[in-house]
């Protein structure tokens, strides 16, 4: 077996054994494309713990940040949030259009798997992508709606990306608090959101799109301009229930 699959298996064992068992980590999880990222390394600055992201984590305490499902042993745990209309066009973007984290590889898998004749025409193929991941299950081996069912009525905190957006001090403070008797440095917080703010990471204000970026608008609400009525009752029909449950809509009208 390739060296370099065999040390990726090997890390994703010890983060495993680290997620479900080790005290003192953090753990972040998230369903792709929904913020965890960003909420991670604010919080891995305020803690002063490390977050070892893409590189083999320390035997010390740590922020754990990935996609995992609910498992008993888990403790101090966040769980972002995104609507899953725009994870689906986040995720649509990250599969289909280089950026600079490298997912080429994912890429190149990808336009194979869902050879579009026009890449660019986002609302004619994101029902067939939409398809395609609450089908398929990989990565990362459950849908959307399967990793909100699994962390609904858990002792966790949870973190919605929206809320993240509008006011992220507030956000972060009312997080750390479910976790913490000391009450949180609001004057930090805010020094550490601005510093990782959309304007001051991608350069350029928030909604200026850029498709080849991993930071590639930073809104909310962006589904509604690539979902057509496929699309839209497709979702309805694998997740509609859980939109409801996180209360991004009341009933079914907006299909």
């Amino acid at each position: 077996m390739n060296r370099i699959i065999i040390n990726r298996k090997i890390e994703g064992l010890y983060r495993l054994v680290k997620v479900h068992f080790q005290p003192g980590n953090i753990i972040v999880t998230e369903y792709p494309k929904s913020g965890g990222t960003w909420f991670s390394n604010m919080i891995s600055e305020y803690l002063d713990l490390p977050f070892p992201r893409n590189r083999f984590p320390n035997i010390c305490s740590c922020i754990m940040h990935g996609h995992y499902l609910y498992f008993p042993h888990m403790k101090n745990v966040f769980v972002v949030l995104r609507d899953g209309r725009d994870v689906m066009v986040s995720s649509y973007f990250h599969s289909f259009f280089k950026n600079e984290l490298f997912n080429h590889t994912l890429v190149e898998k990808m336009r194979r798997k869902l050879p579009f004749n026009d890449y660019n025409d986002v609302k004619n193929n994101l029902p067939q992508f939409i398809e395609y991941k609450f089908t398929k299950k990989r990565p990362p081996r459950f849908t959307w709606s399967e990793f909100v069912e699994s962390w609904l009525d858990k002792d966790v905190v949870f973190v919605k990306y929206e809320n993240l957006l509008k006011n992220p001090v507030i956000e972060i403070v009312k997080a750390l608090e479910m976790i913490s008797d000391q009450k949180p440095d609001y004057n930090r917080i805010k020094q550490i959101v601005d510093n990782y703010s959309f304007q001051t990471l991608a350069k350029r204000n928030r909604g200026t799109e850029n498709r080849s970026s991993f930071m590639r608008k930073g809104i909310a609400g962006d589904w509604k301009n690539y979902f057509n009525k496929e699309a839209r009752g497709l979702f309805n029909y694998y997740a509609g229930d859980q939109l409801i449950k996180l209360v991004y809509e009341k009933d079914e009208s907006w299909v």
